[in-house]
């Protein structure tokens, strides 16, 4: 009886080993990796959503000064009805068509957005309105936390995708996770691209 525990004892070393060494191989790196995608992408959600929820308050500022700006005022309503309305499906990370659709309708509001306010310049009375005021530093933090959240996701996706690309984690995906996929990352706009062209 003594000698089966002994035995017993002898084993729990060599099985902690294992699991070290098995840990030390980075086999749940991946997962982590994953985990933290997830995470940073929660977060691109989180405040895109923010800026959505703004949104309305926003139009009917504007509209009460600006009614006259209809095309514009309709332009940001429709494209935040279009994002907000998109199903995202549960492989959108991993799903080069949905990502894209995803990124375009964020896009589309951003430009709708930019109209509106630029509208808002020709009104005075509506720039010096405290409520137009507080939803436009409301609006402008949310665009930086946006901006924050998306630079944080492409961090994760480019961490992730090295690691699953690269040798040990691509055999380590190949046996133990097969259904890992590359992920989709952000790109920047055409409109981005372009050089501000100066004029005197």
């Amino acid at each position: 009886m003594h000698l089966k525990y002994l035995r017993a004892l002898s084993f729990i070393p060599a099985l902690a080993f294992v699991v070290i060494g098995i840990s030390g191989c980075g086999v749940n790196k991946l997962p982590t990796l994953d985990e933290q995608v997830k995470a940073a992408w929660s977060e691109v959600l989180n405040q895109y959503q923010r800026r959505a929820d703004l949104i309305p308050n926003l139009v009917e500022t504007v509209k009460g000064y600006a009614h006259q700006e209809q095309q514009v005022l309709t332009e940001v309503t429709e494209a935040r009805a279009h994002a907000t309305q998109m199903q995202l499906p549960a492989d959108i990370l991993s799903n080069p068509q949905a990502f894209h659709q995803f990124e375009q309708n964020q896009a589309a509001i951003g430009g709708a957005l930019g109209r509106l306010l630029a509208v808002a310049e020709a009104y005075p009375d509506l720039k010096s309105n405290q409520n137009f005021l507080a939803l436009q530093s409301q609006l402008e933090g949310t665009e930086n936390r946006i901006a924050v959240a998306r630079r944080d996701y492409i961090l994760a996706v480019q961490d992730y995708n090295t690691a699953l690309r690269t040798i040990p984690q691509r055999w380590i995906a190949s046996i133990l996770y097969p259904d890992m996929k590359v992920r989709e990352t952000f790109t920047i706009s055409d409109q981005a691209q372009q050089v501000p062209q100066v004029k005197f």
